[in-house]
């Protein structure tokens, strides 16, 4: 390559062979160029060789992990509810000793765990909310409360990262910077707890935040890295198309809603198919329609609810203005008006490349080489992108599957279930990047 550049320049150069010393700093900038790339590309793999302190979760604070998980499983609390949840997060934080608490709203909980010497400020987040479903578990520990339940893990994730809390803040002396915990509330429930604890200053001077979630068909000791868009943006759309009603035996006398939502719907999904890149991730679905009360009677209103899920900006944008230009057209094409009312709900989540290459190699190191499971974005919404869009950050996915279940109940689900081991997996996680980024 050397050779091949001098040659090339030699003769840009008119022969000039004593002017080719002048190209010493231009090689010398490119072997910098590709000694960077290269420790890069060393990064990425986990063979940089990095000062690690040791961090281990004895058998004391395995047993803590699922007492604590147990409790906060018999008493879930719906999304900005989580009172005696988050006094109890807060309680056993105070009992650690080295950590300076606060409550950012509320009904949730920050962590300051100040290093001995400067260094970077990371934050490690987890939510506590639960969700209003009624347990059909046969677990000992399942929900005390009538129809509340953590059918989602984020039991698990605020065991795990208390957990994390208590093995990192017996390390205080060691840490070259500080660690954030932040235990947030509503993460189920718009516009989201994350939004409201950032707007708080949460992530005021923070350089990287992560977040993990547990998952219940993904096996235990492999955990999902997603580099770039890791969730969706989350949004709905209602339509109310505006007719006139009249008797089902004189249809020519009326503006019929329901044959004009029909037409809506049918043509609803070219706006995926047509209108949007074949490379480019869309899903809209009709998810309710409600319209009249009797048989004998054409309504004067159809009511449509649908679910959008993009991964880009752009597409959330042209999509919606699409599906309004088509309802738009459709009703006065036939003599009707309409409603149009968007809701937009949580933002892509945003896997920023240096703060998961961090991710990776910790889980790597801490769980083995074949423990990450490279994939691509999942079109479920989650709140933790209003910490990414705010600083860099990574989410990942812990597996968290039932050995002996071949089919595991999916998140969201009365009988959802998980395998307690994987819940360490999720600690280690936590003190791997702690190790990286702070030590």
């Amino acid at each position: 390559m050397d050779v091949i550049l001098s040659v090339k320049i030699g003769k840009n150069l008119g022969g000039n062979a004593p002017r080719l010393l002048s190209l010493e700093p231009i090689f010398f900038n490119l072997y910098n160029v590709i000694i960077h790339l290269y420790k890069v590309k060393e990064m990425r793999r986990g063979h940089m060789e990095t000062k690690h302190v040791e961090l281990e979760a004895t058998d004391l604070h395995k047993q803590h992990l699922i007492n604590w998980r147990r409790h906060l499983h018999a008493n879930p609390e719906l999304s900005f509810q989580e009172e005696q949840t988050s006094q109890f997060v807060y309680d056993t934080l105070a009992s650690f000793g080295s950590l300076e608490l606060s409550r950012p709203t509320k009904t949730s909980v920050m962590a300051k765990l100040k290093g001995a010497k400067p260094g970077k400020v990371i934050a490690f987040r987890a939510d506590m909310d639960a969700l209003p479903i009624q347990e059909e578990t046969d677990l000992p520990f399942a929900s005390t409360v009538e129809g509340v339940m953590h059918a989602c893990g984020h039991d698990a994730h605020t065991a795990i990262l208390l957990t994390a809390a208590e093995i990192l803040s017996a390390k205080q002396a060691e840490i070259n910077g500080e660690i954030r915990f932040l235990f947030q509330h509503a993460e189920e429930l718009l516009p989201g707890g994350a939004k409201e604890m950032v707007e708080a200053g949460v992530t005021d001077g923070v350089d990287m935040v992560y977040g993990l979630h547990v998952a219940s068909q993904l096996p235990s000791g492999k955990v999902g890295v997603i580099y770039g868009p890791a969730t969706s943006n989350s949004d709905q759309f209602h339509v109310t198309v505006k007719g006139k009603g009249g008797h089902s035996s004189q249809p020519d006398k009326t503006v019929d809603p329901i044959v004009i939502g029909a037409q809506i719907i049918s043509n609803m999904q070219s706006v995926v198919s047509r209108m949007t890149s074949p490379n480019e991730e869309l899903v809209v679905s009709i998810t309710t329609l409600h319209a009249g009360e009797a048989v004998n009677v054409i309504p004067n209103e159809v009511q449509i609810g649908a679910s959008m899920r993009s991964l880009k900006q752009d597409v959330r944008n042209n999509a919606i203005q699409a599906i309004e230009r088509m309802v738009k057209g459709i009703t006065e094409a036939n003599g009707a008006s309409y409603d149009f009312k968007v809701i937009y709900g949580y933002d892509s989540v945003y896997n920023e490349e240096a703060a998961t290459a961090v991710a990776e190699r910790a889980i790597q190191r801490r769980l083995g080489e074949d423990a990450v499971l490279r994939g691509s974005a999942i079109m479920g919404g989650e709140d933790f992108s209003a910490f990414t869009n705010t600083v860099a950050g990574c989410f990942v996915f812990v597996g968290a599957k039932e050995a002996d279940n071949p089919t595991p109940a999916p998140h969201h689900h009365p009988h959802f279930r998980i395998d307690e081991a994987g819940m360490e997996d999720g600690v280690n996680i936590f003190l791997g990047i702690a190790e990286e980024l702070v030590f």
